[in-house]
């Protein structure tokens, strides 16, 4: 609820007018080259988790492999609705399968498992990121090939640099008011960039006439299959506790905003990206607890919750 609770008062703020939408550029440019950065760096460092190289390989490899996972899903169900290229194919691959792994996925991962996960999920993150900007790119494109300088941002470099450190043991000298100021820059990083996606989803709603082949669609592939291709991997494969409980989580995220820009970019459909992120972040309010739940129960792991 705190999540959605964000969303909708970023909604609010938007139709009062309080927020702008020139506001929106200058306010994710901070988050993502200052308060996201520092964030992901202060729940990194002292992270014992990440001193297993293989939880580091396997959490990037699987958040590579799984996403493509979802990207073959989606394309399947397009190809049997009718999608053809040209007529948003690709877009709706793209959009229906990726999962919001970073606004949505971090602060429900933070009430769920608390620390450990959450330096687990960026590392997995790293490997969604090299994924939607190679094989996403590129199924948008229809062409082999890429520009590798667009995975270079604030947070990748956090990243490299946090695993740097801990993988030489210099993490636990980042201690005092240097700590304390890069955890008070960062705490509000996703608060705030979630707030900025309900002020978003304002903007989408009604950009164009909803298309009930593409929304149906794209909630069996987010809501069902691609679900049940998470949590069979979480539950089959033999990784660590943190990694089974990150890949739950993203299990039962809506559809991802970052196919609505790739599209705009590469060529794409974005109004069929639109439709599809709408819809399933709508519809996640109501299924995100219930796949947590049953993955929970099916896996073995136990939130900590009261």
């Amino acid at each position: 609820m705190p999540v959605y609770l964000l969303i909708l008062a970023g909604a609010a703020f938007r139709i009062a007018g309080l927020v702008k939408k020139e506001h929106d550029e200058g306010i994710m440019q901070v988050i993502y080259t200052v308060m996201m950065p520092c964030y992901i760096l202060d729940k990194i460092l002292g992270s014992e988790v990440l001193r297993s190289s293989t939880v580091v390989i396997t959490s990037i490899v699987l958040g590579f492999g799984l996403i493509v996972g979802g990207f073959a899903i989606a394309a399947l169900v397009g190809r049997l609705i009718g999608l053809e290229r040209g007529s948003g194919m690709r877009t709706f691959a793209l959009t229906a399968g990726s999962q919001n792994f970073g606004f949505t996925a971090v602060p429900v991962a933070e009430i769920l498992w608390s620390t450990g996960a959450l330096a687990v999920l960026f590392i997995h993150n790293l490997g969604v990121n090299l994924a939607v900007w190679s094989v996403g790119v590129m199924i948008l494109r229809g062409e082999i090939g890429l520009n590798w300088r667009k995975l270079v941002n604030g947070p990748l470099v956090a990243i490299v640099a946090g695993l740097a450190l801990v993988a030489l043991g210099l993490d636990k000298s980042v201690t005092g008011p240097v700590r304390e100021a890069m955890s008070m820059l960062g705490v509000g990083a996703f608060p705030v960039g979630i707030f900025i996606i309900g002020c978003t989803i304002v903007d989408l709603i009604g950009s164009e006439k909803p298309s009930l082949k593409v929304i149906s669609a794209s909630l069996v592939v987010r809501i069902l299959l691609v679900p049940a291709l998470f949590l069979s991997a979480a539950k089959f494969l033999p990784i660590a506790d943190e990694l089974r409980q990150v890949i739950v989580v993203q299990a039962a995220m809506p559809a991802g905003m970052t196919p609505i820009i790739l599209a705009r970019l590469y060529g794409g459909r974005p109004a069929i990206a639109v439709q599809i992120v709408v819809f399933t972040t709508a519809l996640s309010l109501f299924s995100l607890p219930w796949i947590i739940a049953f993955g929970c129960q099916w896996i073995g792991l136990k939130p900590f919750l009261p």
